[in-house]
C-alpha cells in the first residue's frame, strides 16, 4: 500500500506548490543566465578592457565558469541541511542570496572606475550565485516530487525545469529590449545594469509565493521515522555519507546523464552570441531575437516531454533527447553559418527541443534514484557536480575551438563527446517511473543492487529497491 504520505494533494494545492518552485527556479535562472548573456555582450569591455575582443570574451567566460564552481560547494551545503531541515527554508534561502547578489552586480563599479578590483567584485558575486543556485534546484524539484501524484510525477516535476527556459527567456527579452531602445553606447554605459536591478522587484514576489507553501508530506513523514529512530539512540549518518554508500552509482549516472543536456544547452544559448556576433557577423539584436523565440518554444515543450516520461519512461525520453542532440550538432551550426535569421531560429529552436527531452524527464529521474531523507543530497550533488565539468566550462572551451579552428568542426565533435557521455550513462541507469517516494529512510547496499521490480507494480504503489 502507498503510505498515507504519497496522497495527492487537492488540485489547488498542488498547482501552488508548482507555482512556488517554478517562480523561485524561473528568478533564479533569470539571475544566473543574465550573467552570462552580460558576459557575452559587454562584460569583456566593461571588466576586461586592455584584452582582444575574444580574449576579453575568454576571460569573461571564466568568471562565467566560476559560477559553476561554487554549484557543488551550495549543493553540499543546501543538501545536508534541506535534508535534516526540510526544503521550504533552502528555497527561501537560496533565493535571498542569489536575488541579492544579483541586485549587487546591477551597482558594481567597472574597470574604469575602480580598476582590477571590479572583475575581482565580479568573481566574487558570481561565486555567491553559483552557490545559491546550487542549493535551488535540488529543493525546487523536490518539492513537487514529493507532493505530486505519482501516476504523474515527470509532467508536475518539469514545471520547476521550465524556470530554465522561463529565465532565459525574461533574461534575454530585458537585455533585446534594452539593445533595440538603446544604442551600443548607452547600453554599455549604463543601460546593462537595468536587467541586474530588476533583480530586486523578482525576488520579493517570490519570496511571497515561496513562503505560502506547505513542506513535503514525504519529507515530514522521513522526519518523524528520524525522530523516532533517535529516541531509540539509533545514530542517523549524515545525508552525504549516506548518498555516497548507498547510493554512489546513481550520483555517477546523474552525473553522466547531464553531460549532454548542460553543455548542449550553454552552447545553444550562451556561446552562440559570440560565435553569431564574433564569427558570423550578426548584429547582437538578431542572435538575441533568436534564442528569445527559441527559449519561448523551450518552455512549451518541457511540460510535453515530462508527461511523455509518464508514459514511456525516463530513460527512453531522455534517450530520445540525447539522441536527436548528437545528430544536430553539424546542422546547428551550418545553419547559423547561413547568416539567416530564419535558419537561426531553426537551428537553436531544433536544438532547445531535444535539449528539453533531456531535461523535462530530469527532475523526476533524479528524485526517484534517492531514498528520501539523502534525496535533497543526492539529487543536487549528482546535478551540480556534473555542471563543473559540464556546463562551466562549455562557453569557455567552444570560444577556445573557435580561436583554434575558426569554424565549427571541433565545437561540433565536442558536444557528440558529450553525448556518448550522456548515451553510456543512460544505458547504465534503470527505469525508475513507477518507484515510490514514500520509501523513506537508507536502503541497504543490498537493496540497492537488487533487480529493479518497478516495472511489475501498479503506478503509485511501493516498488522493491
Amino acid at each position: 500500500m502507498a503510505s498515507a504520505a504519497t496522497a495527492p494533494p487537492t488540485p489547488a494545492s498542488l498547482k501552488r506548490i508548482v507555482a512556488a518552485s517554478l517562480i523561485g527556479t524561473t528568478i533564479e535562472w533569470y539571475d544566473f543566465f543574465l550573467y552570462g548573456a552580460a558576459a557575452a555582450l559587454v562584460f569583456n569591455t566593461l571588466f576586461f578592457p586592455d584584452s582582444d575582443p575574444l580574449v576579453g570574451t575568454l576571460l569573461s567566460f571564466l568568471t562565467y565558469a566560476v559560477g559553476f564552481a561554487a554549484r557543488p560547494i551550495g549543493a553540499l551545503v543546501f543538501g545536508h541541511y534541506g535534508d535534516r531541515l526540510g526544503r521550504k527554508k533552502l528555497l527561501v534561502l537560496s533565493l535571498m542570496l542569489m536575488g541579492g547578489a544579483t541586485f549587487a552586480i546591477g551597482l558594481l563599479p567597472t574597470h574604469d572606475t575602480i580598476g582590477t578590483a571590479a572583475p575581482v567584485l565580479l568573481t566574487v558575486l558570481r561565486l555567491v550565485q553559483g552557490f545559491a543556485l546550487g542549493g535551488e534546484w535540488g529543493g525546487a524539484v523536490l518539492l513537487v516530487s514529493e507532493h505530486g501524484d505519482a501516476r504523474r510525477r515527470g509532467f508536475w516535476a518539469s514545471w520547476p525545469q521550465t524556470g530554465a527556459p522561463a529565465g532565459q527567456l525574461l533574461a534575454t527579452g530585458v537585455l533585446a529590449a534594452l539593445t533595440a531602445l538603446q544604442s551600443d553606447a548607452t547600453f554599455e554605459s549604463w543601460g546593462w545594469r537595468v536587467p541586474f536591478l530588476l533583480s530586486g522587484v523578482l525576488v520579493i514576489v517570490g519570496m511571497w509565493i515561496r513562503l505560502s507553501v506547505d513542506e513535503s508530506p514525504v519529507f515530514k513523514a522521513a522526519l518523524a521515522q528520524a525522530e523516532a529512530r533517535k529516541a531509540e539512540q539509533v545514530v542517523e549518518k549524515a545525508p552525504l555519507v549516506a548518498v555516497l554508500r548507498h547510493h554512489w552509482k546513481d550520483v555517477l549516472i546523474a552525473m553522466g546523464a547531464r553531460m549532454a543536456e548542460n553543455i548542449s544547452y550553454y552552447v545553444i544559448t550562451a556561446f552562440i552570441l559570440v560565435y553569431a556576433v564574433e564569427h558570423t557577423g550578426l548584429e547582437k539584436q538578431t542572435a538575441l531575437n533568436a534564442v528569445l523565440i527559441a527559449s519561448a518554444v523551450h518552455f512549451a515543450v518541457i511540460p510535453g516531454w515530462g508527461a511523455l516520461s509518464d508514459l514511456w519512461g525516463r530513460r527512453p525520453v531522455y534517450l530520445l533527447g540525447a539522441l536527436g542532440m548528437g545528430a544536430w550538432a553539424f546542422p546547428f551550426f551550418a545553419l547559423v553559418d547561413t547568416e539567416s535569421f530564419g535558419l537561426l531560429i531553426l537551428a537553436v529552436t531544433v536544438g532547445l527541443v531535444f535539449h528539453g527531452a533531456m531535461y523535462a524527464p530530469q527532475a523526476a529521474f533524479f528524485s526517484e534514484m534517492f531514498a528520501t531523507r539523502m534525496r535533497y543530497s543526492g539529487a543536487s550533488i549528482g546535478a551540480q557536480f556534473a555542471s563543473v565539468a559540464a556546463g562551466a566550462p562549455a562557453p569557455l572551451i567552444a570560444t577556445a575551438l573557435l580561436v583554434k579552428s575558426d569554424g565549427s568542426t571541433l565545437i561540433s565533435l565536442y558536444l557528440l563527446a558529450a553525448v556518448a557521455i550522456t548515451l553510456v550513462a543512460l544505458l547504465a541507469a534503470r527505469e525508475t517511473r513507477h518507484r515510490d517516494l514514500a520509501q523513506i529512510g537508507a536502503t541497504s547496499s543490498e537493496q540497492d543492487d537488487a533487480p529493479d521490480t518497478a516495472s511489475d507494480t501498479a503506478p503509485g504503489t511501493a516498488s522493491v529497491r
